[in-house]
């Protein structure tokens, strides 16, 4: 007998892995000069934000799908502005780094996600520093390091930017944590978008008068209304898509998942980006990374799982959820559950912002850490 369960959970998974590529090689094509040709990553990100606060925005308001949460002044100010300003930041770099280097590259440094999340948390005070932590990140940097050492097409520019945009959605994970977990906020996607994506959009104007605006030629620019839309629509289905894998799935198929997305994205760009090369040493670089990484996930996993009683079977956990979720998803309900979610311990993808305060009971107490 077929378990429906086991079916949907993997169903998410597919099309979890299939948005997130998805939208990060689109986002590729729409920026690079050699294929569409709007090398304009504020404007295209703010593209993204303004169609996901005015979707949300129609969900709340308009059709009342879920209602609002009970907002206050000081804890958006405190909380969701911070938060706000540091994703814009991380998408802002991060898509900028498409300019300048391959998809598959880009990738191969993600995989610092994990050290700049660890020495986040231990500037904020979250995490204690320990020494077998620090040697998984060690060996996460030596891997990366031979990697970029590999990399034929390195650009300083493009490393610049995308390191930068990692240790901004570092930061931004870490904040989430401190600011908003522990004010016991609970946002569903829908309200999570409702309040980070147009306070995101204002900080992204900044930059975009400073740096796009000037150079704006309407002559030259190409809009498609149905390449952004497309565009914009795929980054908005990945929000839920992460949604939905967390609610169905454990830390360890979480981790497993975005593992395969990684190498199935590396191996996607070099055939649609003939130009993304990649060498022996590229790929000796980034298994040493990854392995940092996988024994990072054993440690967080191993972790969370010491700190909680018997646990129940992944359908009863997702039963539970489901009841629990019915009856609160919009009252703030500090820890609820008895754990907090490691830090680094999210699925980390683009255009998700994503605020797991109690999204899930099982991506809350489960999920210790893992991506236009």
């Amino acid at each position: 007998m077929i378990n429906k369960t086991l079916v949907l959970t993997y169903i998410y998974l597919l099309i979890y892995i299939v948005l997130s590529s998805g939208v990060i090689l689109y986002n590729k094509w729409v920026l690079s000069p050699k294929y569409f040709n709007f090398p304009l990553p504020i404007t295209l990100t703010m593209i993204h934000m303004g169609f996901s606060g005015f979707v949300a925005f129609l969900l709340i308001r308009v059709f009342k799908v879920v209602a609002p949460v009970k907002m206050t002044f000081e804890i958006y100010a405190t909380c969701v502005v911070p938060i706000s300003a540091f994703f814009a930041s991380s998408l802002w770099f991060g898509n900028t780094a498409y300019l300048h280097i391959s998809v598959a590259f880009i990738q191969m440094l993600k995989a610092l996600m994990p050290v700049a999340t660890f020495i986040m948390a231990v500037i904020c005070g979250t995490e204690k520093p320990r020494c077998d932590v620090f040697s998984n990140m060690l060996l996460v940097s030596v891997g990366v390091v031979i990697s970029s050492y590999g990399e034929i097409h390195f650009n300083i520019v493009g490393t610049v930017y995308q390191v930068t945009g990692i240790f901004a959605e570092a930061l931004r994970l870490v904040l989430t944590q401190v600011l908003l977990q522990k004010k016991g906020l609970t946002l569903n996607p829908i309200n999570s978008l409702y309040y980070i994506a147009p306070c995101s959009f204002v900080f992204l104007a900044f930059p975009w008068y400073v740096l796009e605006k000037p150079t704006m030629e309407v002559s030259q620019i190409q809009f498609n209304f149905w390449i952004f839309f497309s565009n914009a629509l795929c980054a908005l289905a990945l929000n839920f898509s992460i949604f939905l894998v967390i609610g169905r799935t454990g830390a360890v198929t979480i981790r497993v998942a975005g593992v395969l997305k990684d190498w199935i994205l590396i191996a996607l760009s070099t055939v649609i980006f003939p130009e993304s090369t990649i060498t022996g040493l590229n790929i000796i670089g980034y298994a040493i990374a990854l392995c940092g990484v996988v024994m990072y996930n054993y440690i967080k996993v191993k972790d969370v799982k010491a700190s909680q009683p018997i646990a129940d079977s992944l359908p009863d956990r997702i039963n539970k959820e489901l009841k629990m979720e019915k009856k609160s998803s919009d009252k703030f309900n500090p820890d609820v559950g008895g754990g907090s979610l490691g830090v680094g311990a999210e699925i980390n993808d683009e255009e998700a912002p994503l605020i797991t305060s109690r999204l899930s009971h099982i991506g809350r107490t489960q999920l210790g850490n893992h991506a236009v």
